[in-house]
């Protein structure tokens, strides 16, 4: 027998990895197709920031849910504020409206640190397990923090025996975005002039999350041969406080339609565990490089930070 080469052995394994790929996908009822289910880490968050107060941004969030029917996750950093009774009681009220509640540590700390071991990122989640538990809508979701899913094989195959022991169901995301980046230049812009036209800040926004969606939608196709349940990471900040609503509708304008967290994570791609060195970041950007995937359409874009938004709006003077 021939013996193979490295590049012909690699060839028949992306072959092969893509062709399960592709049955899993067009397994799945096609009833799911544009459908999108909305997630919020690092929340409740206590810090002050421009124009709303803590309590002002909860509201504002969970006002554009419910105005939109829309039952979301809120992934919870206890250390931000869910371990005082004001923060627990901002959580709570996620809880209350129908909002599922899910694990994202007690500190936010990088799991690909050197100086972190696995038994101290696992009592992150084991102390923020303890507070969110006694929270109404709580689930055994754990959203990794970065979306770091570990550089050795220690912290990543260690990770998911803890999770499975745990009975924790990795919390995935398909559909990332950079929100954290504009809202940073958001809260720069107001802190320098209170009084600031935040229009070009809003509009960036909106193209940022449609470009992003409309991307990993592509992504998808490419990979899965269908349209996914996305699963779309935002955070609990104050440029969703603002502009959540604006987002919900554009998407609805889009044609997609909105879903729960529970009826996403049932479609079949998010049984999947990529079985990379350093596994995380989207599920889609993941299997695509399991896969040997090269350039598509808009994917340069999805890993730049929200680069191109940012040096737009430095172009505007902001």
């Amino acid at each position: 027998m021939t013996k193979s080469s490295p590049q012909q052995t690699r060839r028949r394994l992306r072959s092969a990895a893509m062709s399960i790929a592709l049955a899993i996908g067009l397994a799945a009822p096609l009833a799911q197709a544009q459908s999108l289910a909305f997630t919020f880490d690092d929340g409740p968050n206590l810090a002050e920031t421009p124009r709303l107060t803590p309590q002002q941004r909860n509201d504002a969030l969970l006002a554009a849910l419910a105005k939109h029917k829309v039952q979301a996750a809120l992934f919870v950093t206890t250390g931000f504020g869910a371990d005082k009774p004001t923060g627990y009681a901002l959580a709570k009220a996620w809880g209350q409206a129908g909002h599922a509640i899910g694990n994202h540590t007690m500190s936010h700390p990088d799991l690909h640190d050197a100086k972190l071991s696995l038994a101290q990122y696992q009592q992150e989640i084991l102390d923020c397990d303890a507070i969110i538990k006694t929270l109404p809508g709580y689930q055994k979701w754990y959203r990794y923090t970065f979306l770091r899913e570990g550089n050795t094989p220690e912290k990543r195959d260690g990770m998911r025996t803890f999770l499975q022991k745990q009975g924790y169901r990795n919390a995935y995301v398909s559909l990332d975005t950079s929100d954290w980046r504009l809202d940073e230049k958001l809260q720069e812009v107001l802190s320098k002039n209170p009084q600031a036209d935040l229009t070009p800040i809003k509009q960036a926004y909106l193209a940022h999350v449609r470009q992003r969606a409309l991307a990993y939608r592509a992504l998808s196709l490419q990979l899965q041969g269908r349209d996914i349940a996305q699963v779309i990471l935002m955070h609990h900040n104050l440029i969703n406080a603002l502009w959540l609503d604006d987002v919900i509708a554009q998407f609805k304008q889009m044609g997609w339609t909105i879903t729960t967290p529970a009826a996403a994570f049932a479609d079949p791609v998010y049984q999947l565990a990529p079985e990379r060195s350093a596994p995380g970041q989207s599920l889609l950007l993941s299997l695509g490089r399991i896969l040997g995937l090269g350039k598509f359409p808009g994917g340069e874009r999805l890993v730049d930070d929200g680069d191109a938004e940012i040096e737009a709006l430095k172009a505007q003077g902001l």
